[in-house]
């Protein structure tokens, strides 16, 4: 038991010591953060807290144009605001006008203040997810430490996630905690502190990855077998006791946790997860549901050619179909801006420009110059290739139940940034933020070692002794695999 204490207390310590040099880090910018969505949110925010529009306006206006005075984030790696160009009383006119524009031009309902027109003011209507969240922090701190403040909650608890997810894999605790560590240290961690929606709908994303992979994983059972059964019942209580500690030993805090969360645990964090989504950013949970059921799909179909048991991924797989689907019925019936909207908004300039008849065409060329722009800046600052070529040979080495659900969850990533091929955003990492959970839960995999034939080991049986039996050595399931 002290020896079981002694590692609980080391894993605790080791996230305990990663989250207070992340949080240093970041109190080197509490404010500075803000893109031109920000002062939406807040303004959504404190209409929520029973400011009224034109205060909550006036609010946002203000946090929006002092941060955008602030120096680049130098001190923070992955940002690439650069500072504004205007005085702050400049900014602070620039949009008060705006919004007595737009106010007179139609735009006088709603939670966000009239900074634009209606039509594209109702994009951040429909993620009032984010701005309820907000609501306790802005109301008790004030908008610039409640905007940072929730920030670091979503990011920590989004390392907590894959902390928890690793160790649910059957990842021993040092890659669990390299693990929580690249979340922070990589654009995810960024994206997290950003005073946006994709923050938060990233932490729930790992919620999401987390149920997949408990329902993917196999569950822990009395792996001893009838023969060794009776052997175990011959041996007696001390031997059995003796086994029970064994087996206890490697398998602390996290680990232990995983063990007794059941695939109905898994299940609820998956429809949890993606109900939460919903309201935060709809889009992004549909392209997660959409990745995660074909990724698992195909897997499932790959792993029943090889004659493996594909049931609990197909089931996955189904589950997250069906909250895809759930997904595109709820915005469709809550009449929220779809896909069309999206391709009208990025080619009429924030529809301040007529529709486009069929907008595809131009959509789908805007892509190819966008994707062939994006290479180029890979290969001329080749990061993020490095660390999925090094996801990639994790995926050769290692069995894992976590990493089809980190595939699907890249897709989501890949499929995000698809949906908004604009320039402005090639030097980002917010719309492709969840391509980074691929190296964030494959790479601290290559610190474990590798398991012969890629499955867990099964505890050595009783070696027999004259006309009895004594006990093997019992090892423990270290990696779970992945019931596939």
């Amino acid at each position: 038991m002290p020896h079981i204490r002694r590692t609980q207390h080391l894993g605790l310590a080791g996230m305990l010591v990663i989250a207070v040099a992340f949080t240093a880090l970041q109190l080197t910018a509490v404010t500075g953060r803000a893109s031109p969505d920000s002062k939406n949110y807040l303004s959504y925010a404190l209409s929520l807290s029973g400011e009224s529009r034109a205060e909550a306006g006036r609010r946002a206006i203000a946090y929006s144009c002092e941060s955008g005075q602030r120096a680049p984030l130098d001190t923070i790696p992955w940002t690439s605001r650069k500072p504004a160009g205007e005085t702050e009383a400049q900014c602070v006119r620039r949009l008060t006008d705006s919004v007595a524009y737009w106010t007179r031009n139609g735009n006088t309902s709603g939670m966000t203040a009239p900074f634009a027109n209606q039509r594209f003011m109702a994009i951040f209507e429909a993620r009032p997810g984010y701005p309820l969240f907000l609501v306790p922090f802005v109301t008790a701190f004030g908008a610039v430490w409640g905007l940072w403040l929730a920030g670091l909650l979503v990011a920590l608890a989004g390392a907590v996630c894959v902390l928890l997810t690793l160790r649910a894999a059957g990842a021993s605790r040092r890659a669990g905690l390299a693990g929580a560590a690249l979340y922070l240290a990589l654009p995810t961690g960024t994206v997290a502190m950003n005073p946006l929606s994709d923050g938060l709908s990233l932490a729930l994303g790992t919620v999401v990855v987390l149920g997949c992979t408990l329902l993917l994983r196999e569950r822990p059972s009395d792996t001893s077998g009838a023969g060794a059964g009776r052997g175990a019942e011959a041996a007696g209580t001390r031997t059995r006791a003796g086994r029970r500690a064994e087996a206890a030993g490697p398998r602390v805090g996290a680990g232990r946790w995983a063990d007794a969360a059941g695939t109905r645990t898994g299940a609820a964090l998956v429809v949890g997860g993606l109900a939460l989504m919903f309201l935060v950013r709809y889009s992004q949970a549909l392209l997660l549901a959409a990745a995660l059921a074909g990724v698992l799909a195909a897997r499932a179909a790959w792993s029943h050619r090889k004659g493996r048991r594909s049931t609990p991924v197909l089931r996955a797989a189904g589950l997250c179909a069906l909250l895809a689907a759930l997904v595109y019925a709820g915005a469709h019936l809550l009449s929220w801006p779809m896909g069309q909207d999206s391709a009208q908004d990025l080619l009429t300039h924030h529809y301040q420009r007529p529709d486009r008849p069929d907008p595809w065409p131009e959509f789908f060329a805007r892509e190819r110059v966008f994707w062939w722009a994006w290479l180029k800046r890979q290969a001329t600052y080749p990061f993020l290739p490095v660390l999925l070529a090094l996801s990639v040979l994790a995926l050769g080495k290692r069995r894992s139940a976590v990493l089809p659900v980190a595939v699907g969850a890249g897709a989501a990533g890949l499929l995000n940034q698809a949906g908004h091929p604009n320039l402005d955003q090639l030097l980002g990492h917010r719309l492709i933020v969840f391509v980074w959970l691929l190296p964030v839960l494959a790479v601290p995999l290559l610190l474990d070692r590798s398991r012969p034939g890629g499955s867990s080991p099964l505890p050595a049986q009783p070696k027999k002794v004259g006309g009895g039996q004594r006990d093997g050595t019992v090892r423990v399931v270290q990696q779970a695999g992945e019931g596939a």
